[in-house]
C-alpha cells in the first residue's frame, strides 16, 4: 500500500474514566486515545494470547448465530466483489459464535488461511455480560439523549475496504493491531465508490485495491492519499473519527477484535439523509442543468442553510414544516412523504 504521510494525532495521558467527548466531537478531526482501553479484560486475555481471547469470548456466547464472512485464501483477507462485480468473493451465513471462533483458531498458524470476519454485532444481545468488564465511561450528557450502539468486530488478517458510517464513532483496539486510513468527507470523488444495489456489509465502499492501487483506471486515488491520514493502533488504544469520515481498515494479527462506539446527536425522528440522497438521484440528478442549479439555490437555502431563515418572516402560525421539527412534526411530514411517493 502507498505510503500516507499524514498521521493522525495522538491525544497521550487521559484518564479512561474522563475521556473530553464533547471536545473531540467538536473538533471534527479524528484522533487517537492511547491506552484508553488497554485496561479492559479482553485486551488484558489478548496479551496473553490469541487462545485466551478466544476462550474469554466464548464464555459470553448467548447461543445466537451470528453473520460470519468467510472467504478462500486467495482474496487475502479482502472481503469484496468476484471479478465482474455480479456478486461477492466471500461467503456469508448465519452460524454459532463460538463455532466460528474455534474456525478461527484453527488456522492461526497458517501462512494462508482462510478469511474469517464478524461484524458490527451488537455486544448485549450477542455477548451478555461482556460489557461489565469491557466498557468506556460514558459520562457526558449528550449519551442520555443519544446512547451509542456497542458493537463488536472480529478476524483474521481481513481488510474492511474504505466506506463511510453515518455516525461518530470511538473504535477501541482491543486485540491485534489494526490500522485506519482515514478520508475526509470531501475525498468522496476521488475515491471511486461502487454500486448502491450490492455492497459487502451494507455500505457504498472504494473500488481502490489499496494494496496495489490502479492509477490509471484511478487517476483522483493519488489526490485522495494526499488528502488521508493513517492511524496505527495497539491493543489498548482508541480512534475517534467524526461522521461520515471514510475509513479503510486493516487488521494486522492472526486474530482481531475491535469493539466501537457508534453515536449521533441528532434526535432519533430525524431520518438518515441517504433517504434524500437516492430521492436525489431519481428527481434531481438527471434534470437540465439549469433546473439543477435553480434547485441547488433551494436546498441550501431551505436544507443547508440557516434553519431559523427561511421562515423568520412569518407569523408562528403560519410556519409549518419550515418551523423546528419535532417527533410529531416529523412523524406528519414522513406521511406526506410516503403519500407522495405512492401515487
Amino acid at each position: 500500500m502507498p505510503e500516507v504521510q499524514r498521521k493522525t494525532r495522538v491525544i497521550e495521558g487521559l484518564d479512561p474514566e474522563r475521556i473530553p467527548f464533547a471536545e473531540l466531537l467538536e473538533s471534527q478531526q479524528p484522533a487517537i486515545l492511547k491506552g484508553v482501553v488497554k485496561s479492559w479484560e479482553i485486551a488484558r486475555r489478548g496479551t496473553q494470547s490469541a487462545a485466551a481471547a478466544i476462550d474469554y469470548l466464548a464464555s459470553f456466547d448467548s447461543g445466537r448465530p451470528v453473520v460470519g464472512f468467510t472467504g478462500a485464501p486467495e482474496i487475502g483477507g479482502r472481503f469484496f466483489y468476484n471479478e465482474d462485480i455480479t456478486g461477492l468473493n466471500f461467503e456469508s451465513r448465519r452460524v454459532p459464535l463460538a463455532e466460528f471462533l474455534r474456525r478461527i483458531e484453527a488456522h492461526l498458524d497458517d501462512e494462508n488461511p482462510p478469511s474469517f470476519y464478524i461484524g458490527s454485532t451488537d455486544v448485549d444481545l450477542f455477548l451478555p455480560g461482556l460489557q461489565k468488564e469491557n466498557g468506556l465511561k460514558l459520562n457526558d450528557p449528550m449519551f442520555d439523549r443519544n446512547p451509542p450502539t456497542m458493537s463488536v468486530w472480529i478476524g483474521n488478517r481481513t481488510i474492511a475496504t474504505a466506506h463511510f458510517d453515518f455516525s461518530n464513532n470511538i473504535a477501541c483496539c482491543l486485540v491485534g493491531r489494526r490500522r485506519f486510513t482515514l478520508f475526509p468527507p470531501d475525498q468522496v470523488a476521488n475515491l471511486y465508490s461502487g454500486p448502491f444495489h450490492l455492497t459487502p456489509a451494507g455500505q457504498v465502499v472504494s473500488m481502490v485495491d489499496f494494496r496495489t492501487p490502479d492509477f490509471a483506471r484511478y487517476p483522483r486515488f493519488a489526490d485522495a492519499l494526499a488528502a488521508a491520514e493513517v492511524a496505527e493502533l495497539e491493543p489498548g488504544d482508541a480512534l475517534f473519527y467524526p461522521a461520515m469520515w471514510w475509513h479503510h481498515v486493516e487488521a494486522l494479527d492472526p486474530f482481531n477484535v475491535l469493539i466501537n462506539y457508534w453515536w449521533n446527536t441528532s434526535p432519533a425522528f430525524v431520518d438518515t439523509p441517504m433517504t434524500t440522497l437516492l430521492h436525489a438521484i431519481l428527481s434531481l440528478r438527471d434534470r437540465p442543468e439549469q433546473e439543477k442549479q435553480a434547485w441547488r439555490a433551494l436546498f441550501d437555502y431551505y436544507a443547508f442553510g440557516d434553519p431559523a431563515r427561511p421562515a423568520e418572516h412569518l407569523p408562528e402560525h403560519a410556519r409549518g414544516i419550515l418551523a423546528p421539527l419535532d417527533e410529531t412534526a416529523a412523524r406528519r411530514l414522513r406521511a406526506e412523504l410516503l403519500q407522495r411517493l405512492n401515487r
